[in-house]
């Protein structure tokens, strides 16, 4: 085999597994938006024949020996090619090492699993999503056992979203954060509180769309490549590269900030995956490098442009244009106060900045049991509600407002929710280190989101995966990560914020 013809089979074989994933996305972006109930099974069906062909495809004797033949010349590879070999064939002898009945029933499982949280949600009704709860712990340290024998089997999960992490690295990670915010939420609790009176009351969903459009177009979003749908717990997808990427909302008509901070966070998503080189197309190097990356992204948007006073005046009289009457009495600096209000909740998605790290440490702890052996999956409620009261300091009515309200488990994403502190902290680091070249509250007083973007897009967007997550942000940030960034962020942000 001569090396440019086995580098055209690679570019070929990359296509392929596009291709499957661009299905395989589809059919679940339409069970998560707009397929009737029912029809679970048949997606489950038909995931399961693909998930089985996109399998033989990258475990066959053919991908194999081109993937060996690559890797035995690597040093003969451009950048790009050299990558790409290594990300797909250590997928591939990982793969190789679960079973494809085991693997082809997993997709299958979670199909399933996805369906049945749903109804369990809505129905306030865990046992309904226990057996597949069950399964799906089950066989993430099943497949764990396989691939990572040596390894803890939540230290495998854990890296399989941030390469690298570990529960060492967590809980020394989630030890800092604790050490800083607990004292803060407790200066926060005891000063006087602010008003969210102007983000509660009636907000038809059509005007929500209407602003969440705007939102999207004021990021500077692709429109063209980029669309909204609705769902039960809002997500992101890149439907087979960069070209095409879906994002999703839920509108809580008495909640005005609700929907509007998931299409930013979610928009910051979009925004990563849209912005990848045109050259990664259809290869594994399409799109973000690690989920602690692509969350500094969506919190980065949601939270420090998001909720920054500068933006909030840019976009008030916007937000008024939709909602004359609901906004009438209200200012500017009323809403920043109000998106703004720290107060320990039920809710992740919804939770302030402050306490949310630690709605992510409970489900880090919960996760940590289970893959442990500690705790059986069928005393998950009890554990979550204590939890919740111990580091919250709240009761969680049911459990459709407390272990059901993530839709993570159901879709297998074990070891995900770290991704989401991580995420936060990386992004507080990278705007200090914008702002070095970038006046990031000029821009977001004007609207101006170009400058912003343009920083983004040159030191990560365009990148894909070409860089492993440690050396991408080492070389954006010049130093070691750095957790006290995100702590005296919140420290200074929110003492000036309640006069502490």
């Amino acid at each position: 085999m001569e090396l440019n013809q086995a580098c055209e089979q690679l570019r070929e074989l990359q296509e392929k597994l596009s291709a499957f994933g661009h299905a395989m996305a589809l059919i679940y972006f339409d069970g998560a938006t707009t397929a009737p109930k029912g029809t679970a099974a048949n997606r489950g069906q038909t995931l399961s024949i693909l998930s089985r062909e996109s399998y033989l495809l990258s475990t066959g004797e053919q991908t194999v020996a081109l993937l060996t033949y690559l890797d035995g010349h690597k040093d003969e590879l451009d950048a790009k090619t050299a990558r790409q070999v290594e990300i797909l064939y250590k997928d591939i002898k990982e793969m190789q090492k679960i079973p494809m009945e085991e693997y082809v029933a997993y997709q299958q499982v979670l199909v399933e699993a996805d369906d049945a949280w749903h109804t369990a949600k809505e129905t306030n009704d865990f046992a309904l999503f226990c057996p597949y709860l069950e399964q799906i712990f089950a066989t993430e340290r099943r497949f764990a056992a396989y691939c990572a024998p040596d390894m803890h089997p939540y230290n495998y999960c854990l890296d399989k979203y941030e390469e690298g992490l570990t529960m060492e690295k967590c809980d020394e990670f989630f030890g800092t954060l604790r050490s800083r915010l607990v004292p803060l939420i407790a200066k926060i609790g005891a000063a006087q509180q602010v008003s969210d009176a102007c983000i509660l009351g009636d907000f038809p969903e059509h005007e929500q769309e209407k602003f969440s459009l705007t939102l999207m177009q004021t990021m500077g979003i692709d429109m063209a490549h980029c669309g909204l749908g609705t769902t039960e717990h809002p997500f992101t997808t890149s439907l087979g590269s960069h070209h095409d990427v879906r994002i999703t909302t839920n509108y809580d008509r008495g909640n005005l900030a609700s929907s509007m901070f998931s299409v930013i966070h979610e928009g910051g998503h979009a925004l990563y995956d849209l912005n990848s080189d045109d050259s990664l197309a259809y290869t594994v190097l399409d799109g973000g490098v690690s989920m602690g990356i692509h969350e500094s992204q969506s919190r980065f948007y949601e939270n420090l442009l998001g909720r920054s006073r500068a933006f909030v005046g840019y976009i008030f009289p916007k937000m008024q244009e939709c909602f004359k009457a609901q906004l009438a009495n209200c200012t500017a600096e009323d809403v920043y106060r109000a998106i703004n209000k720290v107060t320990p909740s039920l809710i992740r998605t919804e939770a302030d900045e402050v306490t949310y790290c630690l709605h992510v440490m409970v489900r880090y702890e919960l996760e940590k049991k289970v893959m442990s052996g500690e705790l059986e999956v069928k005393d998950l409620p009890a554990a979550w509600n204590a939890l919740y009261k111990e580091y919250l300091g709240v009761d969680v009515p049911d459990d459709t407002h407390g272990v059901l309200q993530d839709s993570h488990w159901s879709g297998g994403g074990i070891g995900y929710f770290p991704s989401y502190a991580l995420g936060s902290a990386y992004g507080a680091q990278l705007l200090a280190k914008m702002r070095e070249s970038v006046d990031v509250d000029a821009c977001l007083a004007a609207g101006d989101f170009a400058p912003i973007n343009a920083w983004n897009r040159a030191h990560i967007w365009r990148h894909g995966c070409q860089k492993k997550p440690g050396q991408l942000l080492a070389d954006v940030l010049g130093c070691d990560f750095d957790p006290t960034y995100y702590t005296d962020y919140l420290e200074k942000k929110y003492t000036e914020l309640y006069g502490l």
